[in-house]
């Protein structure tokens, strides 16, 4: 039914990767078509060898194709291409503005108010905050959804997040493994920092999860971006281990698709809610994550075998960004969270799983729902 289709999603890398299953799902509908997907210009490395896609656009929309008049441009650039199916993923303004006017022939998906008169039909997105509870989905099968009602898509394909390195990041990883890891390391993945800071576990705790891990002979490596040194920096500076050559740190040193080439290779991920969170979910390597701000039924790690830890406090969840509340009660979600509960569910998986780098585990197709402790 349709030969030329663009999807968008122009956010952050937690969204980008809970796009995949709707990829593949499009591929298996439409084998033959032209399938692009848009996405910000920083992301692109995490999709550009996506085997469900034909073309990845990039828009650079903090350089070249920021503000007003370079949106413009840009969207006569996609005009340009006469999209017969234009599928939003995100309903933010500049995506919305950009299906809207992208000249498709027919145009579905999530929408601002402002736009939705440009679109063919227009779908609630039920893992947005607003969503009231008895109708909340994860955001994976919301896009599904999208699918099968705007799209016409009659079979779902999900095969869980999905995401293929290029082979010379594949290499770099490697080789970059093999300086910094003996062939018989056991290596823990943490990634400590969070865009909210209602997302982050305390770094003290995180501390004393990674001195536990060395103390049992694990090797600790510490990922995340530039912004998340001082964090790491410092959670280091608490550690009683920090002198340890067990210590690796790769904070704000590798790019995203490096992340992930070194994910892949660890045996656990102890994360916040976080993009590299759902990067890890894409490698396959076992997770414990803690949640706070976030709803955990539209953005849990889409993994049958993660586990996702929360307190039941009545502000949960708040998707406030700073926590409004003073003394104890501030970032109680997170503070609530003990070392110790956290420490016997990453034991119980690394015990489950033999220790085993992520890249030799067997993948549960269908089995995508993560256990979740409520404390």
């Amino acid at each position: 039914m349709y030969q030329n289709i663009l999807v968008i999603n122009t956010m952050h890398i937690g969204d980008l990767m809970l796009v995949t299953p709707a990829l593949r799902t499009l591929r298996t509908n439409y084998p033959g078509a032209h399938i692009a997907l848009l996405t910000d210009k920083p992301l692109g490395d995490l999709v550009r060898c996506n085997k469900n896609i034909d073309e990845c656009i990039l828009i650079d929309k903090h350089g070249k194709d920021k503000g007003f008049f370079a949106l413009l441009r840009f969207i006569k650039k996609i005009r340009s291409r006469h999209f017969d199916l234009v599928i939003n993923f995100h309903r933010n303004e500049r995506a919305s503005a950009i299906a809207a006017f992208s000249g498709g022939k027919r145009i579905v998906g999530y929408s601002q108010p402002g736009f939705k008169r440009f679109f063919d039909k227009v779908m609630p997105n039920r893992a947005m905050a607003d969503t009231p509870k008895e109708l909340v989905m994860h955001q994976v099968t919301c896009h599904l959804k999208v699918l099968q009602e705007a799209a016409g898509c009659t079979k779902i394909d999900d095969r869980g997040l999905e995401m293929w390195l290029p082979p010379e990041d594949e290499a770099k990883s490697e080789n970059i493994w093999q300086k910094e890891f003996s062939p018989e390391a056991k290596v823990i993945a943490f990634n400590i920092g969070a865009s909210w800071l209602t997302k982050r576990w305390l770094d003290s705790y995180f501390a004393e999860c990674a001195d536990r891990f060395i103390r049992e002979g694990y090797e600790i490596a510490f990922f995340g971006g530039p912004t998340d040194v001082p964090i790491v920096e410092k959670c280091i500076a608490q550690m009683q281990e920090k002198e340890s050559p067990k210590v690796h740190v790769f904070t704000g040193k590798v790019s995203l698709i490096i992340l992930a080439g070194l994910l892949r290779r660890c045996c656990l991920f102890l994360t916040t809610d976080s993009g590299p969170m759902h990067v890890g979910v894409a490698m396959n390597v076992p997770i414990v994550t803690m949640f706070g701000a976030s709803p955990v039924p539209t953005f849990y790690p889409y993994d049958g075998k993660d586990i996702l830890i929360k307190t039941p406090e009545k502000c949960h969840p708040c998707g406030i960004h700073e926590c409004p509340r003073t003394g104890k009660e501030n970032m109680a979600c997170m503070k609530n969270i003990p070392v110790d509960v956290v420490m016997k569910y990453a034991e119980e998986l690394l015990a489950a799983y033999h220790a085993e780098p992520a890249y030799k585990l067997l993948k549960h197709i269908g089995d995508y729902k993560c256990r979740v402790i409520e404390l």
